[in-house]
């Protein structure tokens, strides 16, 4: 019967469902016809398979081809499905045999020669693949990708030829090398960073307990420079906490094989949108905050950014993901990410830094700052002013220590929330917050007077309590003290700020 099925794999979002290809000859006018909702570039795909297979010196048959994508109501993009309709061409025209194909599925864009090139989220096909327990044949530009998924069903091909040996006996394909996780080196260090012990004393609390966390204070202070140095300090990535980060950098095409291992530093101008932020178009994808998943994102000049742009972070602070719906799809991104903000104070950028450099008005001053809600900025935990530092200061020979010393007591912190509650500080909810930040009477008076007088709200309540915890975790304390919430309450000044204060 001159039918072939052979199995690929759709992209959509992180995900890779599974698309089977059927390919049908028959009597009437030659004609060539895909069906199964394909985009235009895979239309396109019948004029390069057709070249690829004669290129190849294969017999292209002179019948009526139809090819189905099932499911029929699953989006079809790229040139990803090229290989396996090539395949199935050659399955159904008795070129290569059909009984092999029943174990195999394939992704790869065909060129005009027979050459495989490479297409776009390897790694989600690779994943799923192994967990379908079929091997998946894919272009050698992305077998590298593919393998660090650790699969042993993973085999490279340079072009359609060599596929039809293997296929045939006569030849076997290569399996690629898997890279193994090793400790991330970075060309910066927070022994760069003079002075500024408050400041660094946060970064460790933030990267310790993975809070968000917002610089203020005077252009030049350092506030980028501190928020660049936080990967160099965060504790290293699990394995399936780099599959996920790599998953999402592959289908964006933004994954460097050399940095897998190294956690996401993004760092978006403040001209950004909000599809560039949080992901979207007609076929989604993903944004900014997905891009900086299980890492770190950095918005510089905060107020800078549109006010609509900076309220769809709201959510996936919250949530750690996103999900985007279009008319023809629903696609979910995660988006576990570690915010760190940097602000002037006014629009120049001066007031209240002790010289009179500053000439804004009071209403200008007011006016930048509102641009910050009081809902985004209840789930930033720690507020920190960075202050100018005196040449003397900047001048002295560094004697501060650097990201291996700093990284080590993060790792210790991080590994006692680990074992205790198998997630980090800022991560608990609910219930994990009753059982893991658990008050005495002297500290639950206290905290209680303490947010009445600044008058914070509920979210703001529940973020002290987790820097608390961190800060306690740090002290290797197994309780939180009262000297642990004055530290973390001393961490909101912008609540305080923007408060007006209850006397008893």
């Amino acid at each position: 019967m001159p039918l072939a099925t052979i199995f690929s794999r759709a992209q959509m979002g992180v995900s890779a469902p599974l698309v089977t290809v059927e390919t049908h000859l028959s009597r009437g006018l030659p004609g060539f016809t895909i069906v199964g909702l394909p985009e235009t570039a895979v239309k396109e795909s019948k004029d390069r398979v057709r070249s690829a297979l004669l290129n190849s010196h294969f017999d292209f048959p002179q019948q009526k081809i139809t090819v189905n994508l099932a499911p029929a109501d699953l989006p079809k993009e790229g040139g990803r499905y090229d290989l396996a309709i090539a395949l199935g061409i050659l399955a159904a025209s008795g070129q290569i045999p059909k009984e092999a194909l029943k174990d195999y599925e394939c992704i790869g864009e065909l060129a005009l020669s027979g050459d495989l090139r490479s297409v776009r989220g390897s790694l989600p096909a690779a994943i799923r693949c192994a967990r379908a327990n079929r091997r998946l044949i894919l272009p050698t530009d992305n077998a590298a990708e593919a393998a660090l998924c650790e699969s042993d069903r993973i085999l490279a091909a340079k072009n359609l030829l060599v596929v039809s040996a293997h296929l045939h006996g006569r030849e076997t394909l290569p399996a690629p090398y898997a890279q193994s996780l090793h400790d991330p080196i970075y060309d910066i260090d927070l022994h760069d960073v003079r002075g500024q012990a408050q400041a660094r004393r946060a970064l460790e609390i933030a990267a310790s307990g993975g809070h968000n966390l917002l610089f203020y204070g005077p252009p030049g202070s350092g506030k980028s420079m501190l928020a660049s140095r936080l990967p160099t300090i965060l504790p290293p990535m699990s394995k399936a906490e780099a599959l996920e980060t790599a998953a999402v950098l592959s289908v964006s095409n933004h994954l460097s094989l050399g940095q897998w291992q190294c956690r996401p530093y993004r760092a978006p101008h403040h001209t950004s949108s909000a599809v560039a932020l949080v992901g979207g178009g007609s076929n989604p994808r993903p944004g900014e905050i997905s891009l900086a998943h299980n890492g770190v994102l950095f918005l510089d000049e905060l107020p800078e950014f549109s006010r609509s742009v900076l309220e769809v972070l709201r959510e996936p602070l919250e949530n750690s993901h996103i999900c985007i719906s279009r008319a023809n799809a629903q696609v979910e991104f995660p988006a576990n990410f570690q915010l760190v903000a940097a602000m002037n104070p006014c629009p120049c950028g001066y007031f209240k830094d002790g010289s009179d450099r500053c000439r804004c008005t009071p209403q200008q001053v007011e006016r930048y700052s509102s641009k910050i809600s009081g809902p985004l900025l209840d789930r930033i935990d720690l507020h920190i002013q960075v202050n100018q530092l005196p040449i003397s200061e900047l001048q002295k020979q560094g004697s501060e220590e650097g990201s291996r010393i700093v990284r080590q007591r993060v790792i210790a912190s991080h590994e006692r929330q680990i074992q205790r509650q198998a997630k980090r500080n800022a991560q608990l909810k609910g219930a994990e917050m009753n059982r893991y930040c658990k008050l005495g009477d002297n500290q639950k008076t206290f905290l209680a007077e303490a947010l009445t007088r600044l008058d914070m709200s509920a979210r703001a309540y529940d973020r002290t309590l987790r820097v608390a915890r961190t800060i306690a975790d740090m002290a290797q304390s197994q309780h939180i003290e009262i000297g642990h919430l004055s530290e973390a309450l001393a961490y909101r000044n912008l609540d305080r700020s923007h408060s007006t204060p209850k006397t008893a």
